[in-house]
């Protein structure tokens, strides 16, 4: 009778290696189409993305009407909300404290207008004068820079382009303000009436949002979402008021100092300029040297309120505010460029002043849904950024 040959010398199928290399291929396959498939969604998501940017603006702009008080109404509700909260935290109503919100926003910008606008109605008599002596400085300073005058003529001479100009009438300011004015009204009662429902209705909005979702965790990120956009948003818009309340406080007194008329209306119009960025610091720039030039005996006596503007500013934006708004808050100077120009385009100079809070609004959103990838997509990187999963543990094939 034969010895069986021992256990170790007995040779092993080699079918459950085949299959598990079969099943690694399998494997590599899939994940290969389905990174393909989601490459092919993602260009998709992008051409679209970038036909809705495009296209986005003539929508916007044609439809400004509707539009515009909207988003207006949107962010004015952000900023309103935690007052609104704390004064219904002390008792009142709902109505009631959306209400005094609403009466709260009013006030201030009736106050704003007050201080602005009174002292530049005085100041508008003056104005003819103004003009006149800038008129005398750039004369003095043409005449300074004759031969530049000469050289342009001179070229003008070689390049056969005369200086005749044709120009073409177009509506005087008061005509611009009387086809403007039916329009401004209509999209300010519909903002407020907006803004004091958005408010009223906040606390529903909320529930609603959070309550109806199928699973918790799309609750908890909601709320989340809503949590985080509202305190940027306020926090922002409440900081830089009180900072450009101070740079208005600043310049109204240097006004005075310098002799300036209504240095009231001075400080209000630094104030309100400096809630945009870098457009509106040099506008202020820009009117104040026109003013001093206008009223002061020599050109070189006009430009010192400008300059000492254009110092507190650059003390202000580079020194103070950073320390004050912190890491949270510093965005993207092209970017933030980026959103002036664009919305700029689209609702002129309210949507400049909207540009910012929209700017910040989508940057929380995006921090907590995940930011586009745009660069590293180019060079096939993902287009959105996907938690690293385990590797699926390989087959032990020595069992």
């Amino acid at each position: 009778m034969t010895e069986a040959p021992p256990a170790d010398t007995v040779p092993r199928p080699a079918e459950p290696l085949a299959t598990a290399s079969a099943t690694r291929s399998a494997r590599t396959a899939r994940m290969t189409f389905a990174a393909q498939e989601l490459r092919l969604i993602s260009a998709l998501v992008v051409i679209l993305g970038l036909g809705l940017f495009l296209a986005l603006p003539f929508v916007l702009s044609i439809g400004s009407v509707v539009f515009l008080p909207l988003v207006t109404a949107l962010i004015l509700t952000i900023v309103l909300s935690p007052l609104a909260d704390k004064l219904a935290g002390w008792g009142l109503p709902n109505v009631l404290a959306s209400l005094v919100a609403m009466l709260v926003l009013l006030a201030g910008l009736v106050l704003a207008g007050l201080l602005i606008l009174q002292p530049a109605i005085v100041l508008f008599d003056t104005l003819p004068a103004i003009l006149d002596q800038i008129g005398q400085r750039f004369t003095e300073l043409r005449e300074q820079f004759g031969w530049l005058t000469v050289a342009s003529k001179r070229l003008s001479e070689l390049t056969g382009h005369s200086g005749n100009e044709v120009v073409v009438a177009s509506p005087s300011v008061l005509e611009q303000f009387a086809y403007a004015t039916p329009s401004v009204i209509l999209e300010t009662l519909l903002t407020f009436l907006m803004t004091f429902f958005m408010v009223e209705a906040r606390v529903r909005m909320r529930r609603r949002l959070l309550l109806e979702r199928a699973d918790f965790g799309a609750s908890l990120k909601a709320a989340r979402v809503i949590r985080d956009v509202q305190d940027r948003v306020a926090a922002y818009i409440l900081t830089v008021t009180w900072i450009n309340a101070g740079v208005g406080v600043i310049v109204g007194l240097a006004a005075w100092a310098f002799g300036l008329d209504a240095p009231v209306m001075w400080g209000g119009l630094a104030a309100i300029l400096n809630f945009l960025p870098y457009i509106g610091p040099l506008t202020m720039t820009a009117i104040l040297a026109l003013y001093g030039v206008g009223t002061a005996e020599t050109a070189l006596v006009g430009v010192i309120p400008a300059a000492a503007y254009l110092g507190l500013h650059a003390v202000e934006s580079n020194v103070f505010t950073p320390s004050i708004l912190g890491a949270r808050f510093t965005m993207n100077p092209v970017l933030i460029l980026i959103a002036l120009s664009y919305f700029s385009w689209i609702w002129g100079v309210f949507g400049a002043l909207l540009s910012v809070p929209i700017l910040l609004t989508l940057t929380a959103f995006f921090d907590h849904v995940g930011k586009p990838n745009l660069i590293g997509f180019i060079f096939g990187e993902p287009l959105f950024p996907v938690a690293e999963l385990d590797p699926a543990p390989e087959p032990d094939l020595a069992a």
